[in-house]
């Protein structure tokens, strides 16, 4: 879900980064499914019932115990990892086309620290043109690409799911026609 600013000189585009649907999902099953583990855990070390539908106090600390804490406390790592990416908007953004100046903004952010905001510029005569990357199978790609006069190609689109062939196509054929850029579509 982009949401766009658009008028006859300037074109903005915003880029969810981390904050999708999918990772506060993982997010909450992770510490849910972590925490059931270091209950289990310390429900075999203390030989007391702390997880009401199951009888765990019959399973040894070591090794079962020991194993059950590691996979409890990793999946609690993780749940704190893809917590703070939602909460610093890792991968967050927005592209910006301003035809006044000349020039291609591409803004995101990442972790803290003193690279944290990711500023790429661009005049219009440093690009050749906008490319589509199309790949099919178990793990679908499909991306629009600014490629530059040096070959460099800088994805413009947002990771997560694809957008729908005609969706992708008609992105880049506006965006193309806005910069006044040919198109081309690789599969």
């Amino acid at each position: 879900m982009n949401l766009e600013i658009s008028t006859d000189q300037l074109k903005r585009e915003t880029i969810i980064g981390s904050r999708r649907f999918e990772n506060y999902f993982w997010s909450i099953a992770l510490c849910i499914g972590g925490s059931g583990f270091i209950l289990a855990s310390l429900s075999s070390y203390f030989n007391k019932q702390l997880l009401p539908f199951n009888a765990l106090t019959e399973i040894n600390f070591v090794p079962q115990g020991l194993v059950m804490l590691f996979y409890g406390l990793l999946g609690i790592s993780f749940s704190v990892y893809i917590t703070l990416t939602i909460f610093w908007d890792v991968g967050g953004g927005y592209n910006e086309y301003d035809k006044t100046n000349e020039t291609i903004r591409l803004v995101r952010r990442g972790f803290p620290g003193k690279d944290r905001n990711i500023l790429l510029n661009y005049s219009f005569n440093e690009i050749k043109s906008i490319e589509v990357e199309i790949s099919e199978g178990i793990n679908p790609k499909r991306t629009i690409y600014l490629t530059t006069n040096d070959k460099r190609r800088i994805p413009l689109t947002g990771v997560g799911e694809p957008l729908p062939l005609t969706e992708i196509e008609e992105k880049a054929i506006d965006l193309a026609k806005f910069l006044n850029l040919p198109y081309n579509i690789s599969k």
